[in-house]
């Protein structure tokens, strides 16, 4: 120990030393708690240009931190200096760790451990996001797991601070842990939420994997990984995971931010629904089925699997039983139906039109002009459909939207070549 004490604090034990300084836990007299404190090694007192820029990254922690009031984000609650020693006081983790050990192969979390581990801390992400801090910094290390399993993202000491009240002078340049970063932040491009979202990403192939997935020799290498080259696909690695997985963590990797999460929160919504879907495989309307279900659909036909993930999240699933209405002719309708399972029957004024099947879709006219339904659709059977409108479909990626409207309107020209080809028939008639 440097001391018995540093300002008013009693330091207890030495707890973990890293290339800022050391961690002690200690006892605030104050509040009469034990805390954690970061002590600057001696070295960074120095008055020095290198010393004085260590400072201001050291003191940019308690700044950053200090803004944000979250429960999986460590707390600071004091910062000082007690003569040439720099310290930060946080909250004391008892008996945690961070997430460094479980990257290793044999000793891999379980899957639902992983997935709520992502989930937390995209949140906190986006906490810190709306409250204007960029982390910068997200990697194993910095993400502590708590003994009851919770999660505490930690060490903000390199993060950019948005918000337009900032007084302090914001840290410029490559900043953070090589391994860890996202192609625009390793080539001094504009940093954003989405770049801490690639970092996450980093760390969730990690823990899923047990393998870096930018591991390189050598700065150089490691920026032509991150910024160019695929990782390799999870599955190389093991059998055990849901495609859906694989999706979520192939967006949150995209080179381009722009086709990331846009959010933590809409990556910890997808997130949810992969964690509901872990606690329910048998379920009939698991995720694995609803993919394997449309991509047996020929409207589908020419979707990649990322494609379909992306409708499977966006649109709405809806199931009727035999007798109940779909439609009624005269209502206010603007969605565009695909027949998933069952049997569903058209009338008009009371007359059977059509008969619909799986694969079988609907509803186009009033998806594309808003005007009122000329006709009634009636589940004959049990009914799993999927419902499309303007709100549901743009939830999808840009790409995604476009292969829908194209194989809509593919199958808006098939409808009207039947129908053309129908009223020659009875014309000859």
């Amino acid at each position: 120990m440097l001391a018995e004490k540093v300002g008013k604090y009693e330091l207890v034990e030495r707890l973990a030393s890293g290339s800022m300084g050391t961690v002690y836990s200690a006892h605030d007299p104050f509040t009469n708690r034990l805390v954690a404190i970061k002590v600057a090694h001696p070295q960074h007192a120095e008055h020095t240009t290198n010393a004085r820029k260590f400072r201001k990254l050291f003191f940019n922690e308690a700044h950053a931190a200090g803004m944000l009031d979250h429960p999986n984000i460590l707390q600071v609650f004091d910062a000082d200096m007690d003569g040439d020693c720099c310290y930060l006081v946080m909250e004391l983790v008892e008996d945690g760790d961070t997430l460094e050990p479980y990257c290793s192969p044999d000793r891999l979390l379980s899957v639902p451990e992983v997935v709520g581990i992502v989930y937390k801390t995209a949140k906190a992400l986006d906490y810190a996001h709306r409250q204007g801090v960029i982390h910068r910094d997200i990697k194993p290390g910095n993400i502590l797991l708590t003994q009851d399993r919770d999660v505490k993202l930690a060490d903000f000491s390199v993060a950019m601070i948005t918000r337009a009240d900032a007084m302090q002078t914001q840290f410029i340049g490559v900043l953070g842990s090589p391994l860890y970063m996202s192609p625009e932040q390793f080539n001094e491009e504009a940093i954003t939420g989405q770049s801490d979202i690639f970092s996450l990403g980093t760390v969730m192939y990690q823990l899923l994997t047990g393998s870096h997935p930018f591991q390189a020799e050598s700065l150089f290498a490691i920026n032509q990984k991150i910024s160019s080259a695929e990782p390799r696909p999870l599955g190389e690695f093991r059998s055990d995971l849901p495609q859906e997985l694989s999706y979520t963590l192939g967006r949150m990797l995209k080179k381009n931010p722009s086709e990331r999460y846009a959010s933590g929160l809409d990556l910890a919504a997808d997130l949810a629904v992969i964690f509901e879907d872990l606690d329910a495989v048998a379920d009939e309307d698991g995720l694995r089925e609803k993919f394997a279900t449309i991509k047996s659909l020929g409207f589908f036909k020419g979707f990649s699997d990322a494609d379909i993930w992306e409708l499977i999240r966006a649109c709405a699933w809806q199931t009727y039983s035999p007798g109940q209405s779909i439609i009624r002719e005269g209502d206010m309708d603007h969605s565009f139906y695909i027949v998933l399972s069952g049997v569903v029957i058209i009338e008009k004024e009371g007359s059977v039109v059509n008969v619909l099947q799986e694969g079988d879709c609907f509803g186009e006219m009033g998806y594309l002009s808003r005007a009122r339904r000329i006709a009634s659709a009636i589940a004959r059977t049990d009914v799993s459909l999927m419902k499309v409108n303007d709100s549901t479909i743009d939830r999808a990626a840009e790409d995604t939207q476009l292969r829908f409207h194209r194989a809509f309107v593919r199958t808006l020209i098939e409808r009207l070549t039947d129908a053309t080809s129908l009223l020659s028939q009875l014309r000859r008639v």
